[in-house]
């Protein structure tokens, strides 16, 4: 974890300033099954796409609130860092995306028996979402319904 003074002045502005959102009590339902018997999904704010996907709008007014399909067979080194802030280091990430979305040990996990299986595609936004009304109201339920229909047990949230 930084310190706030690691960040330069309009950051540390920036995040004095913003109204962060509190969620009480925290969604949360306990597992029915063994997780060596769930099916998992990645879900990531990296902001990731793919080479051939349309990258994320950076001229959205408060943050894009879409999300892109990343199929579970993806070579990360396929993966386009698009993410809009600049107030994290993208280094890490960039060499390695298996840091802000690590498909490759979540089907290590899977080959060991750890995870049941892991869902055929999963789900990439856009974080620095600094307006999330859309994305409450619209985009997440719509990614939860897919989710939802491919029969998956478990997201596995990896928030940048």
């Amino acid at each position: 974890m930084g310190e706030l003074s690691e960040f330069t002045i309009p950051v540390r502005l920036f995040l004095k300033a913003y109204p962060w959102r509190r969620i009480d009590p925290v969604p949360w339902v306990p597992l029915s099954k063994p997780l060596s018997e769930c099916r998992l999904a990645l879900v990531s704010s990296a902001g990731f796409v793919i080479h051939d996907q349309v990258p994320f709008d950076e001229s959205v007014r408060g943050g894009d609130p879409s999300f892109r399909e990343i199929q579970n067979n993806v070579d990360v080194a396929a993966l386009v860092d698009t993410h809009r802030s600049e107030s994290f280091d993208h280094s890490g990430m960039r060499r390695d995306p298996n840091l802000a979305f690590p498909i490759d040990r979540a089907n290590e996990l899977a080959k060991t028996g750890r995870i049941g299986s892991i869902n055929h595609r999963h789900f990439s936004f856009m974080g620095s979402i600094t307006a999330p009304g859309r994305l409450v109201q619209y985009t997440a339920p719509a990614a939860a319904r897919l989710l939802v229909a491919d029969g998956v047990d478990v997201v596995f949230l990896v928030p940048v």
